[in-house]
C-alpha cells in the first residue's frame, strides 16, 4: 500500500543534501596562504581562444608611443593555437607542427609600415587582487624580442617577468624581474632606476625547453620563482594594491636598450599553460565565496596547490595538475575549455554544482522509494 511521505523524512534528506560539500569549496592554498578563486588554461589541449578565458589584443601604436625606433602592431593573427595531436599526451608536436601550446609570434624583418607585428593576450578577468601565478613557457632563441608573463593594471602598476632574447648566449640566460611603478614612470619608464628591478641568471637556456615561471603577489612583496626555486623577492612602494589582469606578450620595438630587433626572422614564444590562484575584488565573487565556504577548517574545504619542482617538459613532467580537470574541485569557479564538467554561462563561466544537485535528487528518490515501499 502506498504511504504518504513523512515531512520529517523529506526534511532530513534535504538537510543532508544541502550540507554535502564539494572539495576546495573554500579555496586553494599556496605555502599556507588561502586564495578564493582560480583561473587555469591548459593550452596544450585548447583549440582556440574562445575556450581559453583569454582575449587576443588588436591595436597599433606608432614609434613614439611604443617608445622605440619602431611602432607595434598587435594582431590576433600573430597568435596560433597549436594543441597536441592527441588529447592523452602532454608533450610533443602540435597539430600544426612545432611545439604544442599557444604560439605568440613576432614578425621578422624590417616592417615597411614601421610597425613590428607582435602578439599579446590578456585574461578576461580583471578582478585579480593578490595571488600566485605561474606559466609554462619556452622562449624564442631568435634575438630581438621581449617575451613576458605579467600582471597589469596600467603602466605604473605592473608585475613582470621579462626575457630579452638578445641577452641569451652561451654563458648568459637572464630573466628580468620588474615592478613598474609611479617611480619607474617618473624615471622614463626605467624600472632599473628604482628598487623594483632585478636581473637573475637562470641555470639553463630559456629557449631550449619549457620551464615554469611564477610570481606570488602579496600586500607587501612579490616573490619570483623558476621551476619552483625562489629567485628573488621585490618589495617597497612599487608593490601594486589594486586589481588587474594577467597578460602574455611577445613584442619588439627595436629599442637597443631593451627588446632590440626587429628580429631577422619570425620569432615564436610558446605557452603550454597558465594557472592563477587569487583573491577577487569583485563583490559578487566575494559573496559567492562566503555562500559556499561554510567552514574553512572542514575536511577538504581547502586544497593545496601542487608545487612544480622540475621543468614541465616530457610526457610525465608536463602533465601538471589542474583543479579544473578534476571532479568536484572547482564548484562555482570560472573554468573554461573542453572539460566535460565545465559549464559556460554569460559573462562568467562558472563550474556548476551539478554533482551536489544530482546527489540531492538521488537522496530524494531513495526516500520516496523507501516511504512507498514501507
Amino acid at each position: 500500500m502506498t504511504r504518504l511521505l513523512r515531512p520529517a523524512s523529506l526534511l532530513s534528506a534535504l538537510l543532508f543534501a544541502s550540507t554535502t560539500s564539494a572539495n576546495c569549496e573554500c579555496g586553494y592554498t599556496v605555502n599556507g596562504t588561502l586564495y578564493t578563486d582560480l583561473t587555469e588554461s591548459d593550452f596544450l589541449h585548447l583549440k582556440d581562444v574562445n575556450q581559453s578565458g583569454w582575449s587576443p589584443q588588436n591595436y597599433s601604436v606608432p614609434s613614439d608611443k611604443a617608445r622605440g625606433p619602431y611602432g607595434k602592431n598587435a594582431s590576433p593573427k600573430q597568435i596560433v593555437f597549436n594543441p597536441l595531436k592527441s588529447q592523452y599526451d602532454w608533450a610533443g608536436e602540435g597539430i600544426k607542427g612545432g611545439d604544442a601550446g599557444v604560439q605568440l609570434f613576432v614578425g621578422g624583418g624590417v616592417p615597411e609600415d614601421g610597425l613590428i607585428p607582435i602578439a599579446e593576450m590578456t585574461t578576461n578577468r580583471t578582478d585579480i587582487l593578490y595571488g600566485s601565478f605561474r606559466t609554462g613557457l619556452k622562449l624564442t632563441g631568435t634575438p630581438g624580442t621581449c617575451g613576458a608573463f605579467f600582471w597589469y593594471l596600467d603602466d605604473a602598476h605592473e608585475i613582470d617577468m621579462e626575457f630579452l632574447s638578445s641577452q641569451f648566449n652561451a654563458t648568459s640566460h637572464p630573466v628580468n624581474l620588474v615592478l613598474q611603478s609611479e617611480d619607474s614612470v617618473a624615471a622614463g619608464f626605467n624600472a632599473g632606476e628604482t628598487d623594483g628591478f632585478s636581473v637573475h641568471q637562470l641555470p639553463y637556456d630559456p629557449s631550449g625547453g619549457f620551464h615554469e615561471y611564477r610570481f606570488d603577489w602579496f600586500q607587501d612583496r612579490v616573490d619570483f620563482y623558476a621551476d619552483g626555486v625562489l629567485l628573488k623577492t621585490l618589495s617597497g612602494a612599487g608593490v601594486p594594491d589594486s586589481p588587474g589582469h594577467l597578460m602574455l606578450s611577445h613584442w619588439s620595438n627595436g629599442d637597443p636598450r631593451w627588446s632590440g630587433g626587429p628580429p631577422e626572422q619570425d620569432a615564436v614564444m610558446t605557452v603550454n599553460y597558465v594557472k592563477g590562484y587569487f583573491n577577487s575584488s569583485d563583490t559578487k565573487r566575494q559573496d559567492d565565496w562566503r555562500n559556499r565556504c561554510k567552514d574553512v577548517n572542514a575536511p577538504n574545504a581547502t586544497c593545496e596547490v601542487p608545487e612544480i619542482t622540475e621543468a614541465p617538459q616530457g610526457n610525465t613532467s608536463a602533465n601538471t595538475f589542474f583543479f579544473s580537470q578534476q571532479q568536484n574541485m572547482t564548484v562555482n569557479q570560472t573554468v573554461l575549455g573542453d572539460n566535460p564538467n565545465t559549464v559556460e554561462s554569460g559573462a562568467w563561466s562558472i563550474r556548476s554544482s551539478t554533482q551536489a544537485f544530482s546527489t540531492t535528487l538521488l537522496l530524494l528518490s531513495s526516500v520516496l522509494f523507501m516511504e512507498w515501499w514501507s
